[in-house]
């Protein structure tokens, strides 16, 4: 029986994906405004 290829781990995806790693970059900000110019209920993982 094979693995499946998403293996998902919370931890890994809030580093990524999460606020403090937006937060952290220009672009990362950048990010954060576009999606807060849309209104987004959800920003970040």
């Amino acid at each position: 029986m094979t693995k499946r290829t998403f293996q998902p781990k919370k931890g890994k995806r809030a580093k990524t994906h999460g606020f403090r790693a937006r937060i952290s970059s220009a672009t990362g900000r950048l990010v954060l405004k576009r999606r807060r110019a849309r209104s987004r209920h959800v920003l970040t993982a």
